[in-house]
Parts: C-alpha cells; sequence; structure tokens
C-alpha cells in the first residue's frame, strides 16, 4: 500500500510523548502530528530540516507546507518513491459529414 506525502520543511520537531510530535514550521505555525505519519527525514533538502509526512494529515493542520514535492510511501520498503505526473490522452475521433442522398422513389408510397 502506498500514502501520498510531502516533504514539509520544519523549524523543530519535537517528540512529546510516545504517539505524536509537535511540529513547528518556519512562520510560527504548530500542530500536533501523529507520529504514524511522519515518515522520517527528506535527506535531499540542504538549508533545513525537512520530513516526509502523509498527505492527508498535513492537509487538516493549520501548518505551513508546500505542495511542490511530493512522493508515495511504501509500507513494504518503507521507503519514500518519487511522485510522478499521469497524463492521460484522450482520443477525439475525426468528424464525418452526412451524406446527401435522395430518397428511391419506387421505396415511398
Amino acid at each position: 500500500m502506498k500514502t501520498k506525502c510531502y516533504s514539509v520543511r520544519l523549524q523543530s520537531l519535537i517528540s512529546i510523548s510516545d504517539k505524536a510530535y509537535k511540529a513547528t514550521a518556519f512562520d510560527g505555525s504548530t500542530a500536533i502530528l501523529p507520529k504514524s505519519q511522519v515518515f522520517g527525514d527528506d535527506y535531499d533538502v540542504q538549508k533545513s530540516e525537512a520530513y516526509w509526512i502523509s498527505a492527508w494529515i498535513i492537509e487538516q493542520k493549520e501548518l505551513q507546507y508546500s505542495h511542490k514535492k511530493q512522493g508515495w510511501y511504501n509500507t513494504e520498503t518503507r521507503r519514500v518513491e518519487p511522485h510522478y505526473s499521469i497524463e492521460v490522452e484522450t482520443h477525439v475521433p475525426v468528424r464525418i459529414e452526412p451524406k446527401i442522398v435522395e430518397p428511391d422513389a419506387s421505396l415511398t408510397r
């Protein structure tokens, strides 16, 4: 199973209990996040600390985040896989103009 997640840059992520973190963003907003929805560090970010957090929980909180970097957390491999954009192509058939046909006089009453 895969869970959509965002890379969220935080000023601090402090463990407040066995099951929860207190997250503080750079704008001062804070939120309490369940530990089961924080999937680990995002090591690609260099200037500050970033964490992979599930999308459904972060959208419910009043915490500053960005949609720019997303991924999919795979529960089997316990790793975040990159987000691939999928383009759907639609096929529109060529419109054929109807032919004007004169009715056969022998078939009309």
